[in-house]
């Protein structure tokens, strides 16, 4: 029999969809920020997925991606199973085009959170508290930061075998054995047997269209996988990255990549130049590693030790 569940004071049962509104808090002005939870259940016992956005404010393919999936109806047409897709997490960070709440806290480092803390921790309790009970698996978007992109990929924690069997149904481009992080909502689903992947592509305030293509191919093939759907879609091979490293940049200055994130590259290769703006110096940027780069700095501006290229490494 499947059963009637409930988030907050909303009950959803079975065959219903529902959007249900958390009051997060108020501005200094008075006006409530809310935080729509859109659920989709089907008549059919199945697994309940989790699908969220923007726990860092200025992700916004991840929140692009949920939305138009919900716009395209594809929800609806679960066979099996639940849904729970929520498209912006930190709705603080969204209005103010910011990874954090306005305390400067980063709510994917306050997990489980406190009813009594800071926003941060209390957007995190709120989840902790009525959302992952409620789930068996989840996937959580996110972009590069800080004018990083990331190529489209995965991450799991090898420490959970069923978050390796979600990532692998997903078909990213790529797929990376990651560790968890202390506070974050991955560690803390862990805790609780609730296995999230996180995936990574493009970058914070811009939108990448193939970034965003990615991510719903591959929620799709993980629906299919978990038998929510009945529509077939085509499997992808995934290149796997058991470690990955950084280049960082030896000095400062003016930083030209050589190549861009999805390319290969070989030990000891140039992939880019940092010039003095005043012309004294230039100085090659080297691979550090044989691999794929996951991940590259968009910033032409670059502080000696910032991250420039990240490499995955295949073993």
């Amino acid at each position: 029999m499947v059963e009637t569940i409930k988030i907050d004071n909303s009950t959803i049962e079975p065959g219903e969809t529902k959007t249900v509104t958390y009051e997060i808090a108020r501005l200094p002005s008075g006006m409530m920020i809310n935080m729509p939870i859109h659920v989709y259940r089907s008549k059919v016992e199945g697994p309940t997925l989790l699908l969220s956005g923007g726990l860092h404010g200025d992700e916004v393919n991840g929140i692009e991606t949920i939305r138009r999936m919900i716009a395209e109806g594809f929800f609806d047409k679960i066979i099996a199973g639940t849904v729970i897709a929520i498209p912006i997490l930190n709705l603080f960070g969204f209005l103010n085009y910011s990874r954090d709440v306005p305390d400067g806290k980063d709510v994917n480092r306050s997990f489980p959170g406190s009813s009594t803390g800071s926003l941060a921790s209390r957007v995190a309790y709120r989840l902790t508290k009525n959302i992952l009970p409620l789930i068996d698996y989840g996937i959580d978007f996110h972009t590069g930061g800080a004018q990083r992109t990331n190529y489209p990929q995965v991450r799991f924690s090898s420490v959970d075998k069923n978050s390796k069997l979600i990532a692998d149904a997903f078909g990213a481009p790529y797929t990376l054995n990651s560790n968890l992080i202390p506070k974050s909502l991955r560690h803390q689903s862990s805790k609780m047997g609730k296995p999230i992947i996180v995936y990574e592509g493009g970058e914070s305030l811009r939108i990448d269209e193939f970034a965003i293509e990615e991510a719903t191919q591959g929620t799709k093939r993980v629906m299919q996988y978990l038998g929510m759907v009945s529509e077939k879609f085509e499997q992808k091979d995934s290149i796997y990255c058991a470690d990955t490293n950084w280049v960082r940049a030896q000095r400062s200055g003016i930083f030209k990549p050589f190549i861009i994130s999805g390319e290969q590259v070989q030990k000891g290769q140039p992939i880019g130049v940092i010039n003095d703006p005043f012309g004294h110096y230039e100085i090659k940027v080297i691979a550090n590693a044989t691999g794929h780069v996951i991940g590259h700095n968009n910033s032409p501006v670059t502080l000696q030790g910032d991250a420039l290229f990240h490499i995955g490494i295949e073993k």
